[in-house]
Parts: structure tokens; C-alpha cells; sequence
């Protein structure tokens, strides 16, 4: 079942029309430690049904087309969310609330180790999320969430299992957890499996640096095959709880850009979480701690391992809520993070890189006349350690160096209802982010893009204001959000071409590559999000109509050029029927043609496609609780082609998106 957290925080599709159906209101868990049923940031939550239908094989694809939110679309296996034009390490993945410590920002080629088959729920908050999470949340955050370690008590044994088949990229895969306990203790497992094919389009020719290849229906080199699993559990007592999980994350992919390269890529992780509560002063004390041992090869056709990536890093957070003092309400916390990158091989292009972070955050809450006050503050300090050339004989990056950022950031935000119908909320917050490792310095082919990026070691803190407002009405099924939405970057870490070439000689012959540089611009980004839904119908059958529209404008101020990789505006129109058991839904989902673009970039062309579904929940045995939904849906039903204007115009051209396929899969619960 889909469901509402407020409204201010949408869910992407409306809920079943079943007589059984329950309209819930949990409580947003992202950027919300007390646990307001309202809070200010734009958030959209996905569970149940909902994240069932949606589904796909990256978290990326998962989110795209929710408001204000696409992906940077590497082909099918290796997709990122892109929140209001801001991507890569501006919007933080996060498992849990914690940190998915990988190499997914160093390039659009390397895929997000969470699979979606195992996520329960995951929210997706637009706008700067830095005050709780740090600058890597300057565009926004998504929290994926399981209950890996679970944190309320669970009596008997239950699990669900889900199947999937089909879809243009012809998958087959399926999940299933089960979960026991005695009221004291909890147990919990799962596993998952996934395997695609090369991914079906429509009839295309595809475009390879600027030359055209033979017509075709399949995305090159796109096939996938993941699995993995995870064991976790929780020990309750009368003050709170304490767990510890274990999961690996196993997967094989190929690389759209180079068609005999194959990424394998493996992530162990293991993570604690408790809470102690009614500690006199401090209400509720949170921990959490991650360790993560990450490893990602690039094979080429031959066998030979080209380029080997490995993250081994650690993750701290504590938060103390204190109990209310006056009319104040709030909470404090740190987080620390200490993270080793290695890129060892004939492709690495950064050097082997320690990084540290350590952070201390407050956030008081008042409730008076205008409704619910917010503030915040953050302070942070980061070192970047760069080891390097690890080969003196083939000079790259230079000797070691190393860079210290300390950095600050603070928000303010209100929720004011007018009545239980329509609320209006504001949040203003300052922002800044220390440069990547790869940003300060890289130095070296990037083959993923075929460009030559350098980076800049003097490069300085990036620094955003951003300012969103909202206005919000909610009745019953019927709900209307208006919001806008403006940041401003006195200094933003953009990569531009310099408008020169780079030759590499190797076994004699000599290639070019166009120069990338990362620089620190002054940039703004604008927008505004529109969304939606009306009950037409309410009786033995109903009828919903729903929709979104966005836009998000970036603009380069030192170079008067739009933004890369914006997403044009976006409109997805709906219509859900519900009778008895059965939910039909048919929906327009377009986008306008892409004409704001860099000079290094070329225009993307807009499209309308039309997607089908049909769903019916059942229950099965005796049994409460044992229940399901099976589905079947029809996706781009015109067979349109597309692409997609937040790719890298390098990839744009290899991978359009999905042609017209059929998926069918059922859930159970029990």
C-alpha cells in the first residue's frame, strides 16, 4: 500500500482504492531527528505498492520522474539521482541515514551498491540536507531504509518474497525476507538476485564519438547480474535497543561506453545501530557506526583487470535529543568519517587518497504565533590526503599532498498551518562543501566520458544559498503542493572543457582527448516543482487524477552558459482507477526538448511516453496479515525514442531509453 507522510511530504503514486486500505501517515525519517508529522524540506516518500511498481535496477531509475528528481542514466546498470540539476557528490546515498561509502561519484559508470529489490522505503529530500549530513547533501539526500537492523520489537515470524520477469532489459529476479522474534529479540535475513540482458530500444543508430554505428535495437554491453544478502538483529530492553548487521552486495555489469569492458563490483558492509532513552536531561541518545569494504574492477575483454578501485572507510553518528527546556525543543550530534580510496591500473586517473571528516551539529526547535521554527548550525573539518604517484618512474600526480577545509553551514526553516488543510513552509540555509579528491586531483584519461580531467589542488570550499518556499492543501485524498525554489553558488566546483586537447601515445599510436578542468565558478539554479491529485470518483469504483510538473534552470554566471546535464521541464500525468481488489493506472510521462545547454554539450530532444499497469492485491491461508499484490505493467507503449538530457552527451548517444516492454511480478507478505 502507497502512503502519504504529510503534506509536505508526498508519496510518488496514489494508494490502492481497496475497502481494505488504510491511509498511513509514518513519520519522515531523512533530515527530521524529531520526529515532526510536518516538517519544511520538500520530501517524497516511496513504500509499499508504490515502490513495488516503480522498481528498476539502480536507485537512480528507482526516483526518475518523481518531483524534481532524475538520473544521470549510464545506460540501465549504473544510474545516480540527479535532485534540481545537482548530482554526484552534491546528493548524498544513503542506507539507513548511513553514508554508502563507494566510488559511485567518481564516475557516471560506477553504480550505487543498494539494490532496490531489498529496500522497504526510501525518501528522497530536495534542497540541502548538509545541516544533519554534511556538504556531500548540498543538492539533497536519499535514504534508502530496511530493517536490517530492526528497531522495533517483533513477536512470531513473518517475511515477504517478491518476483519479478520481463521489461526491456528482460529481467529476471526476485528478494525475499524473513523475520523472527520473541518480543526481546529480533532476528533478520534477506537475500536477492537480479539478472538483465543487454537492454531492448527502439530501432536507433547509435553515435560513438561523433561517428555513426550500425541501426540497432539493444544498448550495447548492457547486461547485469547482481545478488547479494544480509543478516541482522536487535536486542530490546525497557530503555531502548542495541543491533548489528551484516551485508554483502555482489554484482557484474557491463560498460555502455566500451564495449568490451565489464565492471565487477563488491560491497561488504557491516553496521550497528541502538537508542537509549529517558536518560533524565537527554530524551533519546542515537548511535550509529558503519564500516564498509568496497572493491570494483574493470575488466577488459581480454580477461585482464584494467583499473582496480577500492573504498575502505569507517562512519560515526551521535545524536543526543534533549528533553524540551522552555519552549525549546532540540537536538545535538557528531559525525566523524575516515575513508581510504585506492585507484590502482592503467585507467586511474586520481591518486590513492585518504579522507577525514569530523563534524559537530546542533538543531533547536520553537514552536510561537507563526507556527514551527527551525534552526540550525553545522561545523565541519575535512582533510583530503593525496598519496601521490605510486610509480616515481611514470610521474602523474605529483608528491603527496594534502588540503584542510574547515567549513560551516546553518538553516532556518517554519511550517505554518493555516488550518488542518493548508500549511505553507519556508527554509533558508547556507551551505559548504569541501572538493572531492578527484576534484582537487585528478590527472589522467577518464575513460567512462573519453575527456582528460584535471583537477585543481588550490581549489577552494564550495559555497550555496538556497532558498524554498512552499504552499500545501490536503483533503483527504485530494492534495495540491505549489513550491519554488532558488540556490546560489558564490563559488560552485564545476568541470568545463578548456577548449584544448590532450595526445597520448600508447603502443605508438596516439589518441586525443578534449581537456576538463575543474574549476570554482559562480553559478545559480532555479526552479519550481507543481504537485498533485483530485478524486474524481469516490464509490464501488473511484477514479484519481494526478500529476507533476517541474523545471530546474542552472546558469554558469562567470561564463554565461546554461548548466550540463539539466533536466528540461518535466510533466507526468495520471490516472488511477480502483475497484474491489483491482488498481489500473495509466500514465503520460514527457519532457520538454532540452535546448539550454553548455557549448560542449547539444541539445536533447523532448518525448511523451505512455505507461500502463495493472495490480491486484489478494490474501492468502488463514492467517492474518498474509497478503500481496501481483502486477503487470506496459512501459513506453508507443515504442518511442527517447534519451535522456541529464546523461553525459558522451553516453547520450549509446543509450536511449527503454523501448516498449511488458513486466510482470508479484509480492507476499506473511
Amino acid at each position: 500500500m502507497a502512503f502519504a507522510a504529510s503534506a509536505h511530504a508526498q508519496t510518488a503514486e496514489p494508494a490502492p482504492a481497496t475497502p481494505a486500505s488504510t491511509t498511513l501517515a509514518p513519520v519522515v525519517i531523512t533530515g527530521n531527528p524529531l520526529g515532526n508529522a510536518d516538517v519544511a524540506a520538500p520530501t517524497t516518500v516511496l513504500g509499499g505498492d508504490a515502490l513495488v511498481l516503480r522498481r528498476a535496477s539502480t536507485i537512480g531509475e528507482t526516483l526518475n520522474g518523481l518531483p524534481g528528481v532524475s538520473s544521470t542514466y549510464f545506460g540501465p546498470n549504473a544510474s545516480r539521482p540527479v535532485i534540481r540539476g545537482l548530482d554526484s557528490e552534491r546528493v548524498k546515498v544513503m542506507g539507513n541515514g548511513g553514508a554508502s561509502l563507494d566510488a559511485s561519484t567518481l564516475s557516471y559508470d560506477h553504480a550505487v551498491p543498494i539494490d532496490p529489490l531489498v529496500v522497504d522505503r526510501i525518501e528522497v529530500l530536495r534542497g540541502p540536507a548538509a545541516l544533519l549530513y554534511g556538504g556531500n547533501a548540498i543538492g539533497g539526500a536519499v535514504n534508502t531504509i530496511d530493517n536490517r537492523i530492526p528497531k522495533q520489537p517483533v513477536e512470531g515470524v513473518s517475511g515477504s518474497a517478491e518476483a519479478r520477469v520481463g521489461g526491456a532489459e528482460n529481467e529476471r529476479g526476485g528478494g525475499a525476507l524473513v523475520e523472527a522474534g520473541n518480543g526481546k529479540f529480533a532476528l533478520h535475513a534477506d537475500v536477492f538476485g537480479r539478472d538483465t540482458d543487454d537492454l531492448r530500444v527502439p530501432t536507433y543508430r547509435p553515435v560513438e564519438g561523433g561517428d555513426v554505428l550500425d541501426e540497432t535495437k539493444r544498448v550495447r554491453n548492457s547486461a547485469s547480474r547482481s545478488k547479494g544478502g544480509a543478516v541482522g538483529g536487535s536486542l530490546f530492553f525497557d530503555q531502548g535497543y542495541a543491533g548489528l548487521s551484516v551485508d554483502t552486495y555482489d554484482s557484474k555489469y557491463g560498460v555502455v561506453a566500451e564495449p568490451d569492458v565489464t565492471i565487477k563490483m563488491k560491497r561488504d558492509h557491516v553496521g550497528f545501530a541502538g537508542e537509549l532513552r529517558d536518560l533524565g536531561v537527554v530524551k533519546a541518545l542515537r548511535a550509529q557506526v558503519n564500516h564498509t569494504d568496497y572493491e570494483h574492477q574493470e575488466i577488459e575483454g581480454s580477461g585482464e583487470v584494467g583499473t582496480t578501485f577500492k573504498t575502505k572507510g569507517n562512519e560515526l553518528r551521535l545524536e543526543a535529543e534533549h528533553a524540551p527546556l522552555g519552549p525549546f525543543r532540540g537536538v545535538v550530534g557528531l559525525q566523524a568519517e575516515d575513508v581510504d580510496f585506492s585507484a590502482l591500473g592503467e585507467e586511474a586517473f586520481v591518486p590513492s587518497t585518504h579522507t577525514r571528516k569530523q563534524a559537530l551539529f546542533a538543531l533547536e526547535e520553537l514552536s510561537w504565533a507563526g507556527g514551527t521554527l527551525q534552526g540550525g548550525v553545522r561545523a565541519d573539518h575535512v582533510t583530503v590526503e593525496s598519496e601521490g604517484d605510486a610509480d616515481g618512474a611514470d610521474p602523474k600526480f605529483g608528491p603527496p599532498a594534502k588540503r584542510s577545509f574547515s567549513l560551516a553551514s546553518a538553516s532556518l526553516s517554519n511550517v505554518y498551518k493555516f488550518d488542518k488543510a493548508w500549511s505553507m513552509t519556508g527554509a533558508l540555509s547556507y551551505t559548504e562543501r569541501a572538493p572531492t579528491s578527484f576534484e582537487l586531483y585528478a590527472n589522467g584519461v577518464h575513460a567512462a566520458t573519453g575527456t582528460y580531467e584535471r583537477g585543481d589542488p588550490n581549489l577552494g570550499a564550495e559555497k550555496g544559498t538556497n532558498l524554498d518556499v512552499a504552499l500545501a492543501w490536503k483533503d483527504g485524498r485530494n492534495h495540491l503542493r505549489m513550491g519554488a525554489y532558488a540556490t546560489h553558488f558564490s563559488r560552485f566546483i564545476s568541470l568545463d572543457a578548456t577548449g584544448d586537447t590532450i595526445d597520448i601515445v600508447e603502443d605508438g599510436q596516439t589518441e586525443s582527448f578534449p581537456e576538463y578542468q575543474f574549476r570554482a565558478v559562480r553559478a545559480r539554479l532555479y526552479g519550481f516543482e507543481l504537485e498533485g491529485g483530485h478524486r474524481l470518483l469516490d464509490g464501488a469504483w473511484t477514479l484519481d487524477a494526478n500529476g507533476k510538473v517541474d523545471m530546474t534552470r542552472g546558469k554558469n554566471l562567470d561564463s554565461g552558459e546554461a548548466l550540463p546535464r539539466i533536466a528540461p521541464l518535466r510533466a507526468t500525468l495520471g490516472l488511477d482507477a480502483g475497484y474491489a481488489l483491482w488498481t489500473a493506472r495509466a500514465e503520460l510521462d514527457a519532457a520538454a526538448r532540452q535546448t539550454k545547454v553548455p557549448s560542449t554539450d547539444r541539445e536533447t530532444a523532448g518525448y511523451g511516453l505512455v505507461n500502463l499497469s495493472l495490480s491486484r492485491r489478494f490474501t492468502f491461508g488463514p492467517a492474518d496479515g498474509n497478503d500481496g499484490v501481483a502486477f503487470l505493467k506496459v512501459t513506453n507503449v508507443g515504442d518511442k525514442l527517447a534519451y535522456s538530457a541529464s546523461s553525459i552527451d558522451t553516453i547520450r548517444g549509446l543509450a536511449p531509453l527503454a523501448g516498449r516492454a511488458v513486466k510482470a511480478g508479484v509480492r507476499v507478505n506473511f
